[in-house]
């Protein structure tokens, strides 16, 4: 039976909980950075026809905004850290020009080797330098293979720098009564740096962050996470005991392009922002319903849906009602809120978002609700907003307020369980799947990008299957390796056509679930020849 929304179950909070929240400091160690290249390869680059003025920023452009609340040094690390993970991508096609060039040089394999550990930072395979006088070098194989080495040391690298500590940000959770935080964007790669960048927050705050085309994440599966996580409360008091009066809180974020809206949005919503917002705020409503439908009101979850200005990475926030209802209607944009703020002094401009808040709540007409939300949820959200001041200052500071590359310039799909190592804006379109049959429709909103992004231009498309075992469980390894055979094979027979014109690249990896565990690569038919 459902009661969520009896009579006197919520209870309207007094305002004024002005008190600030928390400020995020990180670690400031950084990847080796390969200044030479830029960050934005040409291409395929989607760029406004004509260069809109800064969306957030209106001052005179030799003199740039600075926000009382932004963190100047945190924009400063994750700037070295974009460019370092981006250069290194696109450093490749330039070294691969260049091996193109010399190829039939008699001394051709020694001179790649070189330019591949100056240019790269690795070696190439000997096999394809070898069979290069034969006919032509394979810069289809080579560009897979540069891809796949370059995300393991990436990966690797990211792994060596000294984590976030999220203690502050968990004991910061908990206060506002959340136990586990469980966000699903959708799996376009300009949301890939939500969590780090975008909204500013520890990758160990989040208890899961699984992406899916239009955000359109599976109920039933998310409802087994619930479970599980619950199930680890009652077992192990892990973080806090099951009587401790804390909720799970399920976030989605849908996005649109305020630059391109019709052209540049959601894929999988065909571009239409409404369309995106309705369906997250549906999928939530779901996922809420099937837990109290199951486990009585007692098991109710808090929900909260977010919006992404891709262009921009201003978020909006639709402010939830006293009985957690949220509306399409009624929320508040944090880029409005960096333009009325940005010229106040830092206490000002935190009392005014707490205050947009309160406002949004107050929203009449169709955005009506029934009173604010509870201290947690507004303590929550007010955080939210001004982590993600620094992110607009970010853009405003690096690209005059709107990023050069508005559509799609993702490198490569990421397909399984993702590399938790890499959360930067437009480096990689995630599938979350266990099977290609289920998550076909996200596989082929994936292949559909890619195919404008490097098909049209003769390159392949990168496919890295990466799945993590549990070591502590017998087998799993095994099983795990087994599974990544099956999703390659599934893959290249549902794309058959690209994968005999060479034109789809499978790599495949494993990587046990602890924290900072290296990475493991499997190459096929290494591995079919050990049977």
């Amino acid at each position: 039976m459902n009661t969520r929304n009896r009579p006197g179950r919520h209870t309207s909070p007094q305002p004024g909980a002005n008190r600030p929240p928390y400020g995020l400091g990180t670690p400031t160690s950084t990847l080796q950075a390969r200044p030479q290249q830029p960050i934005f390869a040409a291409r395929d680059l989607v760029l406004s026809p004509k260069r809109a003025p800064n969306p957030a920023c209106a001052t005179d452009p030799a003199r740039p905004c600075r926000h009382p609340l932004t963190n100047e040094s945190e924009n400063r690390r994750l700037l070295t850290h974009e460019q370092a993970i981006k250069g290194h991508f696109a450093a490749i096609i330039p070294a691969l020009k260049h091996l193109a060039a010399c190829q039939h040089e008699a001394d051709f394999r020694e001179r790649a080797q070189r330019i591949a550990r100056a240019d790269l930072g690795f070696e190439l395979p000997v096999g394809i330098l070898e069979d290069a006088w034969i006919t032509n070098l394979d810069m289809r194989a080579l560009y897979g293979v540069c891809v796949m080495h370059t995300i393991r040391l990436m990966a690797e690298q990211t792994q060596a720098m000294p984590p976030q500590s999220s203690d502050e940000v968990t004991s910061f959770l908990l206060d506002c009564g959340y136990h586990a935080v469980d966000i699903t964007p959708c799996s376009d790669g300009r949301l890939k740096g939500l969590v780090r960048y975008i909204l500013r927050l520890p990758d160990d705050a989040v208890r899961s962050r699984k992406a899916y085309a239009g955000a359109m994440f599976d109920v039933e599966a998310n409802v087994k996470r619930w479970i599980e996580t619950e199930l680890m409360r009652y077992r192990e008091g892990r973080p806090v005991t099951a009587d401790a009066g804390t909720r799970y809180l399920k976030i989605v974020v849908y996005h649109w392009s305020s630059s391109d809206p019709a052209h540049e949005g959601c894929a999988a919503h065909h571009s239409n922002e409404r369309d995106a917002a309705e369906a997250g705020l549906g999928r939530l409503r779901e996922f809420r319903q099937a837990i109290e439908n199951s486990f009585c009101c007692g098991a109710s979850v808090d929900t909260l849906l977010i919006g992404v200005d891709t262009d921009t990475d201003g978020i909006k926030v639709h402010v939830p009602d006293a009985d957690g209802e949220m509306s399409l209607y009624r929320w508040v944009s944090n880029l409005t809120l960096y333009k009325e703020t940005v010229n106040e002094d830092a206490s000002s401009a935190r009392l005014k978002v707490y205050q947009a808040i309160q406002a949004a709540s107050a929203t009449d007409g169709w955005g009506t609700g029934n009173g604010e939300p509870h201290e947690g949820m507004r303590r929550l959200i007010a955080t939210l907003l001004i982590n993600n001041l620094s992110q607009i200052e970010y853009v405003c500071g690096n690209w005059g307020g709107r990023y050069p590359d508005i559509g799609h310039n993702e490198r490569f799909i990421s397909v399984g369980d993702g590399f938790e190592e890499f959360q930067v804006r437009n480096l990689a379109y995630f599938v979350y799947l266990h099977t290609v049959e289920e998550s076909a429709p996200d596989l082929d909103v994936g292949l559909q990008i890619f195919s404008k992004l490097n098909v049209q231009h003769g390159l392949p498309v990168p496919v890295a299957i990466h799945f993590r075992y549990d070591r502590r469980v017998p087998g799993s390894r095994e099983r795990t390796v087994e599974h990544c055979q099956r999703v390659r094979a599934a893959i290249e027979a549902r794309y058959a056509e690209l994968h005999r014109q060479g034109l789809l690249i499978c790599g495949m990896t494993v990587q046990d679930k602890s924290l900072g565990s290296p990475i493991e690569t499997y190459d096929a038919s290494a591995l079919r020849s050990a049977r």
